[in-house]
């Protein structure tokens, strides 16, 4: 199924980043853009959550240089474009798999694109990775362990149900029981014409 090579790419992925454990360590996409452009593409989405999780960790630093703090800004920016590029360019192999599909008369439109779906089982590795990490700590208290084992049993179960509604998604598209309709991203705070501040000094 669809979501289990998903989960396994987005845990291949978040292991290789911790090999070497930094934001500015080089990428390189193991998938082959022509032959594999699903596991590809899925990749690389991966690893632009794991880096943007741990510009996350840093930014929240008490003492960080206010100057580091505005170029690590820019940075979350520019990730969090990147992220939703990468799930239209998801979104847009799906268009393309199923474009000869037929809907059905009585075909029903999810509430949010198999890709939007793709980025939450993304995130959720990332929950689960980390939420593995606390639970097994040798430096916490016995209270800190039990409530994180306690999450981190929730974020499995979450996977398993997030995962099953994706596959089920994909197969009611498949079947022409659903229908994909995306809509292109239309933020505004990164257009200088549309945002006043940005247009202002044009």
């Amino acid at each position: 199924m669809f979501a289990n090579k998903a989960n396994k790419i987005f845990q291949d992925v978040i292991n290789k980043y911790h090999v070497i454990n930094t934001v500015d360590q080089p990428f390189e996409n193991p998938y082959n853009k022509e032959s594999h452009l699903l596991e590809h593409l899925l990749y690389r989405k991966s690893w632009i959550d794991t880096v943007q999780w741990h510009y996350e960790d840093i930014i929240r630093d008490p003492q960080i240089d206010p100057v580091a703090a505005l170029k690590l800004k820019r940075q979350i920016d520019a990730s969090n474009q990147d992220r939703t590029d990468m799930v239209e360019y998801i979104d847009s192999y799906f268009l393309e798999k199923y474009k000869d599909v037929n809907s059905k008369a009585n075909a029903t439109i999810n509430t949010e694109s198999p890709a939007w779906g793709v980025d939450r089982l993304s995130i959720l590795a990332l929950k689960v990775y980390h939420m593995n990490e606390e639970a097994t700590r040798t430096d916490a208290s016995d209270a800190h362990l039990v409530a994180c084992k306690t999450k981190l049993d929730i974020l499995l179960e979450q996977r398993v149900d997030l995962s099953t509604a994706i596959d089920t998604l994909l197969s009611d598209i498949e079947k022409g029981d659903k229908y994909m309709k995306v809509y292109k991203q239309m933020k505004m705070y990164n257009d200088d014409e549309l945002n006043p501040v940005l247009r202002s000094q044009k």
